[in-house]
């Protein structure tokens, strides 16, 4: 996969005149230059479902004149930019208004995106109908006639249908419309049979080209719908609907899947189809770099004017930013993350005492935002992924502890590891009791909503006192091998119709409850869903408590970080000191890097084995609130005085800035590395040479 992609639409009603009768081949590779794109998704069928080539298998646009798919890609390879082709499989809206009966319906029979003909908008399709039959015709014209560099179908997914083609086959199978699990079944089967008939179709013809079907969310344990791709786009346009911290989220569990994978944002203020918006050029140079930090390469999306010609301002803008990723390609290849936590992802685990999604997303989200704040190195995880090299095991709210999840936590604890668990985390699945040695014995749910924590610990930000946490809590006693970090308080009663005190909620009796933070042989359990807590409210108490959880867990963890042991596989902590003269005072206190960022700072940390050296990647774009709930990244901040400490185990032959070249002076003591960095903005790589 290259680096620096486009992804650009062109959905184009039969209402519009002259479509592309200002495409110019120059202009077309001009702009591709003045972007520094080296690869562009262009059409070939957009969502009003016509054809932007001469075509059989469906209808060329009435207004088109030429081959505009065949002069996009004969342009792009003659200055050496690729072309993955763009169809539009899940809406196609003239053939929706002659075939409504292969759309999808619920069961009350309505249709969607939008709910009749008579609103502006698209249908979705069945793939479950005539209509798959069609798609893979079109599928194959393109791959048969164009040079393709790939193909990108758009707008699919495993999809709940009640169409008639649906009924009419559930009871083929002898079922019934109304068991809910026979229809899943099919609707996973639909899917399938959808994904695979088109890659087929595709690899008939070119074994090998890349195929993506995008649903717009990598669902996180569905290894299945990942592998169905040869590679992934993560759709996550922060200003879209996404939020900024969406992509870090997914990109952390991406990564360990083992496919190249690209991050997508867009160049538009909003979202897709937004002619005339425009971000700011840091909030791209940001997000390109946020893609590199997390792995992955880089696409940004645009949409062309019916007339054809490619704007000028769009493509110095993304110059802006792809002209930087351009210089840090060669430390971003072919890396693989260092983490020291794992985050189970709630939506992976598999058992959520049948919580709903959107719950299980909160937590997933609160947890993902808590450790970029903090600045751990973590990985989102699931039940197949390898977690020999973590040293802490996130297990956010309402994760049970099954059998086999109960195997693959007793490997991981005997190696060293600890877990924390929140909320209903660790009971059985019956929910009777925990799995796991936290210092806790589970009685009840808490008939209390909220109530309050008492910490026997001070807060970094703030003195004692008791802090309201607002979510669903447990009711637990002290284990006798559990020691107790923090007490819960109820408060004198839940607000009701004849019992409520003041605004919002009662405040704490002041009187001990039981353990609200406990410490066991496997780790600390927090009696409340902190991480959905913290995802809806933002609360600094409930932040500072799980980060002291962690930094307690990180310090007594004895399992080895990923990339702690040298080339040849030997423990190198014994090290002499590097060249230079830092100050080496400090530690990274059990965490693999440390460093002095703000909280909207971001860290990662990325190996390249072929080069033999760390890159960590330092980011700061804070975001600010414009219009109605939209975040924008517009200044970049400068820097300065930050400090670095990196735990490792081999001998650091030169610490540097990347892309710059930049020699830092490095001191490294007992396996501790420590640098400072100049000032910097946005985006800066450091790069420990081994």
């Amino acid at each position: 996969m290259r680096f620096r992609q486009v992804h650009l639409d062109f959905h184009t009603s039969e209402a519009i005149e002259g479509i592309g009768q200002s495409f110019s081949k120059q202009q077309f590779q001009d702009m591709l230059k003045l972007g520094h794109v080296d690869s562009i998704t262009v059409f070939a069928k957009c969502h009003h479902g016509w054809a932007y080539h001469p075509s059989s298998a469906n209808e060329t646009h009435p207004h088109l004149s030429f081959d505009l798919l065949g002069a996009q890609i004969e342009a792009a390879h003659e200055i050496g930019v690729k072309t993955p082709v763009y169809l539009s499989a899940g809406l196609d809206e003239k053939l929706a208004r002659r075939h409504p009966e292969w759309l999808i319906r619920d069961q009350q029979e309505r249709i969607s995106w939008v709910s009749d003909f008579m609103t502006p908008g698209y249908h979705q399709f069945c793939m479950n109908t005539l209509y798959l039959d069609l798609l893979a015709a079109q599928v194959h014209e393109v791959v048969a006639h164009y040079d393709a560099d790939g193909i990108f179908l758009d707008i699919v997914g495993v999809r709940e249908c009640y169409c008639q083609f649906c009924v009419a086959e559930i009871r083929r199978r002898g079922s019934d419309p109304r068991c809910e699990e026979d229809m899943k079944v099919m609707w996973e089967e639909t899917y399938a049979n959808y994904a695979n008939r088109m890659n087929e179709t595709v690899h008939a013809l070119k074994p090998g080209l890349p195929v993506f079907h995008n649903s717009s969310h990598v669902s996180r344990g569905r290894r299945d719908l990942v592998h169905l791709n040869t590679h992934l786009e993560l759709e996550s346009l922060p200003t879209g609907g996404w939020g900024y911290d969406h992509f870090p989220l997914s990109a952390r569990y991406a990564q360990g899947l083992g496919v190249d994978f690209q991050g997508m944002t867009g160049k538009f203020h909003l979202s897709w189809g937004e002619f005339g918006g425009f971000k700011h050029p840091n909030a791209l140079r940001y997000e390109t770099a946020l893609s590199l930090a997390n792995g992955a390469r880089c696409s940004i999306g645009d949409q062309l004017h019916p007339a054809g010609m490619m704007d000028p301002a769009t493509y110095s803008l993304i110059g802006e930013a792809y002209r930087e990723v351009e210089a840090k390609e060669q430390w971003c290849r072919d890396a693989v993350s260092i983490a020291d936590v794992a985050l189970l992802s709630a939506e992976a685990a598999g058992h959520s005492f049948g919580r709903p999604e959107a719950d299980l997303g909160a937590g997933d989200t609160g947890a993902v935002r808590i450790l970029l704040e903090g600045h751990y190195l973590f990985d989102v995880v699931d039940t197949e992924s390898d977690w020999s090299s973590y040293k802490v095991m996130i297990l956010p709210d309402s994760i049970a502890v099954t059998e086999p999840l109960k195997a693959k936590l007793n490997v991981f604890l005997e190696s060293g590891g600890k877990v924390l668990a929140t909320g209903r985390s660790g009971l059985a699945p019956d929910g009777s009791r925990f799995e796991l040695e936290l210092g806790a014995v589970w009685q009840d749910n808490s008939s209390f909503k909220p109530s309050y924590m008492r910490p026997e610990f001070e807060l970094p930000s703030l003195r004692g006192s008791s802090f309201v946490v607002y979510t669903e809590g447990q009711d637990v006693t002290l284990a006798p091998n559990g020691v107790q970090l923090a007490q819960r308080e109820n408060p004198y009663f839940n607000r009701d119709l004849f019992t409520f005190s003041s605004h919002q909620h009662t405040p704490s009796n002041l009187k001990e409850a039981g353990p609200g933070m406990t410490e066991g042989p496997n780790g600390i359990y927090i009696t409340w869903n902190l991480f959905e807590d913290y995802a809806l409210k933002g609360s600094l108490p409930v932040k500072e408590m799980v980060k002291y959880a962690l930094d307690r867990l990180l310090a007594s963890a004895t399992a080895a970080p990923a990339g702690s042991d040298g080339p040849d596989g030997s423990d190198r902590s014994d090290k002499l000191e590097g060249s230079g003269d830092s100050d080496d005072s400090g530690g990274s206190g059990g965490k693999t890097i440390e460093v002095n960022l703000p909280a909207q700072g971001i860290v990662t940390l990325q190996q390249q084995n072929a080069d033999n050296r760390w890159v960590a990647h330092l980011l700061y774009g804070p975001p600010v609130r414009r219009g109605q709930n939209v975040e924008v990244i517009e200044d970049l901040p400068v820097l300065a005085d930050t400090r670095l400490s990196a735990a490792v185990t081999e001998e650091v032959k030169q610490v540097y800035l990347a892309p710059q070249g930049t020699s830092l002076p490095f001191r490294q003591n007992r396996g501790i590395v420590t640098c400072s960095i100049p000032a910097w903005s946005c985006h800066q790589m450091v790069v420990l040479q081994f």
